[in-house]
């Protein structure tokens, strides 16, 4: 599966792996949220109810797609966040491992707190 992320003028596009977490999101898009920012991530809720899997991560490469559990959030990294040690991609939980955003994630920096975010299929 692919989906697109837009907020503002930017438009990124991401592979999703075939995973519970995938599917129930893929049944809710196309979804618009507010983004919040943690350090060089951004996450937003959306509206899925999963479990952790088995591949859950809590340091990631940048330009991961993750689900975070306990919060019902997409996390979107793309470099340290303010628990990360040398410059890793350290989330605040073990997330879900989604897929990969294609290209340059740090175009994610561009979103700021507050801005509307939208996935959608692609």
């Amino acid at each position: 599966m692919r989906i697109k992320i837009l907020s503002g003028a930017i438009e990124l596009t991401a592979k999703l792996h075939d995973t519970p977490t995938t599917r129930a999101l893929a049944e809710v898009l196309p979804y618009t949220a507010r983004a919040n920012t943690w350090g060089d991530e951004v996450y937003f809720a959306v509206p899925v109810s999963a479990a952790l899997e088995p591949n859950a991560e809590q340091v990631v490469e940048p330009g991961t797609v993750g689900f975070w559990v306990e919060g019902q959030a997409l996390a979107l990294p793309f470099g340290p966040t303010p628990i990360s040690e040398r410059g890793e991609c350290r989330l605040a939980a073990r997330v879900n491992i989604l897929g990969k955003i294609d290209g340059d994630p740090k175009l994610l920096g561009r979103i700021r707190s507050g801005d509307a975010v939208r996935v959608e299929p692609a």
